[in-house]
């Protein structure tokens, strides 16, 4: 088969070079040429060689592309087919070069959105499957890296979903997951709120189990350093003592080797066939409990503060069910109805909260009048709670 067509066109100051049919011995010279030809009229920006065309590559023409890279450091091949790419790693060019795959097209339009959080939306694609959507048009890192917290979470005895596919919807890209008839507890509470209890208590059954998860030191992030991260960005934000303060508290939280998840809430948890199942894994880390309550009480109760439409529209429940889910959540975490110490362990988890919700507003949305609320909240209240707090620790 002889080689059909090599064309390019200029997109996004990128020159894109389209390649398809067969790229032999015999005509490897000829397309080094026209490539050649096409980068001498776009002599300026990266390159991008995209294969979606291209039935076969031989050894001729990953010599031809290797040259080319030599000279434009930053090319990526996109859209290889399972065959090509195959032909890529086989032969190593996988650790010289970015080539990504073709990836199947998705629509999630009409698809109920069952969740979401900070990197992306889980739509319903039907009863069997559903698909987690990056915001980030650029996600396939951070797929990947979801991918192996999952992995490492379940072989750790964490019942999880593990996605199989990796897909593109739209202008970026979807991991699917296998979840036969699965409900969210959002759902699950909506539909039977007499059963409110019980469903707190295998949403702390699992939650404990998270938490008594040794983690091998390295194989997750270390939640508290990227807490100190979010402190570090209140400097100049936060009066300065305030801010000391942060910074202060969160060095002094006890280091811990256990799992959290990061974005706990009864969207994120499952229940399949009578099992409880976890998704979402993408802030899978390790440390100490403050920092995954911190999370849950924005979820919970945090963002209804100013408007309780933030909760509802978050958790898809009411403001009242959900803070009540939250109050009972911790009585049964932590095995007492005493109202002083559960309110000292909610004080905690407050102050991590605010300080986080305080920067992602700052970063996100300062200038709308439900950033200011929101902004103007956060201060308020980490001004009255630090004072009063000596330790994150519970």
């Amino acid at each position: 088969m002889s080689m059909d067509t090599v064309t390019g066109a200029m997109k996004d100051d990128k020159l894109v070079i389209s390649l398809s049919g067969s790229i032999n011995s015999a005509n490897a010279g000829d397309v080094e040429r026209q490539i050649s030809a096409l980068r001498a009229a776009n002599p300026q920006g990266g390159i991008i060689i995209d294969t979606a065309g291209l039935e076969y590559i031989s050894s001729a023409g990953l010599r031809v592309i290797l040259r080319l890279s030599k000279d434009n450091e930053d090319l990526r091949i996109v859209n290889a087919s399972p065959d090509v790419y195959g032909i890529f790693e086989m032969t190593g060019f996988m650790e010289m070069l970015t080539v990504e795959k073709a990836y199947r097209r998705l629509s999630v339009d009409g698809c109920e959105a069952i969740g979401q959080g900070a990197n992306g939306v889980v739509y319903r694609l039907d009863p069997d499957t559903i698909v987690k959507v990056y915001r980030n048009p650029d996600s396939l890192p951070d797929i990947k890296r979801e991918r192996e917290l999952a992995h490492k979470a379940f072989v750790l005895g964490i019942p999880t979903a593990i996605p199989y596919d990796v897909v593109k919807v739209g202008d970026s890209y979807g991991s699917v997951f296998e979840l036969l008839n699965a409900k969210s507890f959002t759902k699950l509470i909506n539909a039977q709120p007499g059963k409110l209890d019980d469903y707190i208590k295998e949403f702390v059954t699992l939650l404990k189990k998270i938490h008594a998860t040794q983690v091998n030191p390295g194989d997750m992030p270390d939640i508290k350093a990227v807490a100190l991260g979010w402190a570090a960005f209140l400097k100049g934000r936060l009066p300065d003592d305030q801010q000391a303060k942060l910074v202060s508290l969160i060095t002094a939280v006890p280091d811990r080797h256990t799992m959290i998840h990061g974005d706990y809430h009864i969207k994120n948890v499952m229940m399949q066939d009578g099992e409880v199942l976890l998704i979402d894994m993408d802030t899978l880390s390790m440390g100490h409990p403050v920092f995954e309550f911190a999370s849950m009480y924005l979820g919970f109760v945090g963002f209804g503060e100013c408007d309780p439409k933030g909760v509802e529209d978050f958790l898809g429940i009411p403001y009242d069910t959900a803070k009540t889910f939250w109050r009972r959540t911790l009585q049964l975490y932590f095995g007492t109805d005493d109202d002083a110490r559960l309110d000292a362990i909610q004080d905690k988890a407050r102050v991590v909260g605010y300080m986080r919700l305080l920067r992602r507003t700052l970063r996100r949305d300062p200038d709308s009048d439900k950033g200011k609320a929101l902004i103007a909240m956060c201060r308020k209240n980490l001004a009255q709670l630090l004072p009063q707090i000596s330790t994150l620790d519970f």
